[in-house]
């Protein structure tokens, strides 16, 4: 596997032998000092160029970087483009997730100076490492605070509570019904991930709001104390509706535990109706 030395010195001898290429950054996890570094970090690069239409129509100026095994452009379907919603304005910027043989990874994009001074592809983890004409921006060293858990307002933490407890009501349903797939979406997509927001809560509490819980929150083993951590791993259920059921139970549990400190410490009420109305439900769907 090639070194972090190794790919900054092609991303960088591409920059500069490219003469539509002005400028390029480094954005992303590698300029977090925050993040622990490992071999799978990606390198998230921005040229800022021309125009982009030549980057677009022929992509062989990538082929300097490797072989690549894999690729996800901005414009295919289902891919990154749609879920940010940015399937538009490829005049502006357009950009490519590389995975090389070697385990590498670039994610690199193609924007115009004028994308670039509205800053549509770049936020306070921002790195310069090459400037031909001068337009990168002074800004100050890479922070993530732009990442930070939040305070939820008190409208947002009851709304938080009563989706927790209102879709785990659809989830018990499609147990009885034994729609698992139904059951399982649905606790994923709109309890657990309740569930996790009330966790970064939580953690931002105890850390005076202060930290990143990461992308898709895969720091909540490094904030969250080891007995909630645990607790949080069996919410995790298969596709048994005894462990199922465990799975609900814990995160329950876990919610009831984390929310009330929440609620406690931001000057808010729990709403224990809320959780008081699904168990009643949970026994109507198990009744025979």
């Amino acid at each position: 596997m090639r070194t972090e030395t190794e790919m900054m010195d092609l991303i960088l001898h591409t920059a500069k032998t490219d003469d539509r290429v002005l400028a390029a950054y480094l954005k992303g996890s590698r300029t977090n000092p925050h993040v622990p570094k490992d071999r799978y970090q990606d390198f998230d690069i921005m040229y800022v160029v021309l125009e982009t239409r030549s980057f677009i129509s022929d992509p062989s100026w990538m082929d300097g970087f490797g072989k690549i095994i894999l690729k996800q452009e901005q414009n295919d379907d289902f891919g990154y483009g749609d879920r940010f919603g940015i399937r538009s304005h490829y005049e502006l910027s357009y950009s490519w997730l590389l995975l090389f043989e070697d385990g590498n990874r670039i994610d690199i994009g193609v924007e115009t100076v004028e994308a670039m001074e509205k800053g549509i592809n770049r936020n306070k983890l921002f790195l310069p490492l090459l400037d031909k004409t001068g337009c990168l921006p002074k800004l100050p060293p890479p922070t993530d605070e732009d990442f930070h858990v939040t305070p939820p307002t008190a409208k947002q933490f009851w709304g938080c509570c009563n989706t927790f407890f209102w879709s785990l009501c659809d989830v018990v349903k499609g147990i009885a019904r034994d729609e698992l797939p139904f059951a399982m979406t649905t606790y994923h997509t709109l309890a657990h991930s309740m569930l996790q927001k009330m966790l970064g809560w939580y953690i931002g509490v105890r850390t005076d709001y202060s930290v990143s819980c990461g992308k898709l929150n895969k720091y909540f083993k490094t904030y969250l104390p080891e007995q909630v951590y645990l607790q949080y791993l069996k919410t995790y259920p298969d596709s048994s509706y005894a462990n199922f059921w465990s799975a609900i139970d814990a995160s329950c549990a876990l919610f009831h535990q984390t929310a009330q400190f929440v609620a406690e410490q931001s000057g808010y009420v729990y709403p224990q109706e809320d959780e008081n109305g699904f168990r009643r439900y949970a026994e109507i769907t198990q009744e025979v």
